[in-house]
């Protein structure tokens, strides 16, 4: 065990490249199942060489509800294992489930931002279950800057443990001229500033995901200068609170789609649902769960709402991304499909 922690370890010590490039000569897509754990964030990726990274795990508790419910998209996605697990940030509602998930089904790498450095009893808690649970498996602590090992697909780290890259990504770091409005936004010292955020590139497909990232660090990116440049696929932060999506950020980043893993009762916050569907070039807005204690001007159609009713069978929604940057998403509730086009 000591000797694969240390080749895993080594192989995440490239500061400048993923260990393994996309390579763009496999025809198999890319996919990504947004899994509904009401409100926290559960998002698989498999990559065309069929190597998995699952971006956190759910709640705890509820029967193993969200573990039952990643298990399920990882027996569409034809997974036995998931290689790797991504731990943003140790609140609940993203690490609670791990301890239900590695009774369930067998995982390589866990992978994290460092120990937990928000001062909370709760938070305290939730960490040293992880802890406990990921005890005897791989485990590599990544930085800002760093790549992810998944073969066919780069992952890079934009921000870990507060920190964010330095520099702008290929083609990116031009200035941007929503930030001129943008207000100040406070300091946060809970783990939401600390969210490992990491941008997914398969071709010239780009899928963003910072986690829980709050206000002050999301604007560390994209202010003077847009550090991350445009996306295709853009989850929204936070569940679509409005202590993120600063409006300097996601209009720099013009998401032709964006998805929203909101609970019925979290997240959606109105202010935040706004920016994000009146962001320039935006041509979709999907929801895991319409938002009971929106409005209705503040969700939309329920033709992309994976999940209409509070009490709901946790229906997800999936893309399906080709290297030209086409893609398809399906709402596995209706089985409807949008296919975008390659820009």
């Amino acid at each position: 065990m000591r000797r694969l922690l240390i080749a895993v370890s080594l192989c995440f010590m490239s500061l400048l490249f993923p260990c393994f490039p996309a390579s763009g000569t496999t025809e198999k897509p890319l996919q990504i199942y947004f899994i509904d754990v009401e409100g926290g964030q559960s998002t698989l990726i498999v990559s065309p060489s069929g190597q998995s990274l699952l971006i956190d795990a759910g709640w705890p508790g509820y029967d193993g509800r969200d573990a039952d419910r990643i298990m399920t998209a990882a027996r569409e996605a034809g997974l036995k294992q998931i290689d790797y697990v991504l731990i943003t940030h140790y609140h609940r509602d993203h690490v609670g489930g791990v301890p239900q998930l590695v009774d369930g089904i067998k995982v390589g790498t866990f992978i994290d931002h460092g120990p937990n450095l928000e001062d909370s009893e709760v938070t305290r808690t939730d960490y040293a279950a992880y802890e406990k649970a990921i005890a005897g498996h791989a485990h590599v602590v990544v930085k800002a800057g760093w790549g992810l090992p998944i073969k066919g697909i780069e992952v890079r780290v934009l921000t870990a443990a507060g920190d964010h890259i330095t520099d702008p990504l290929p083609g990116a770091g031009q200035a941007n001229p929503y930030c001129a409005k943008e207000p100040v936004a406070p300091v946060d010292n809970t783990e939401n500033a600390r969210s490992v955020g990491v941008l997914i590139t398969y071709g010239q497909f780009r899928f963003l995901d910072l986690g829980d990232l709050t206000k002050k660090k999301e604007l560390e990116l994209a202010c003077p200068n847009n550090m991350i440049g445009t996306v295709d696929l853009f989850l929204v932060t936070h569940h679509g609170l409005d202590v993120s999506n600063a409006k300097a950020l996601v209009w720099a980043l013009h998401p032709r789609v964006a998805v929203m893993n909101n609970g019925p009762r979290k997240g959606g916050s109105p202010a935040a649902w706004q920016i994000v569907h009146d962001s320039p070039g935006l041509e979709d807005l999907w929801q895991l769960h319409y938002a009971e204690e929106s409005d209705r001007d503040h969700n939309v159609p329920e033709d992309r709402i994976a999940n209409v009713k509070e009490n709901c069978e946790g229906k997800y929604l999936k893309v399906v991304a080709e290297s030209d940057g086409s893609f398809t998403l399906t709402n596995a509730r209706t089985g409807e499909e949008k296919h975008y086009v390659r820009k």
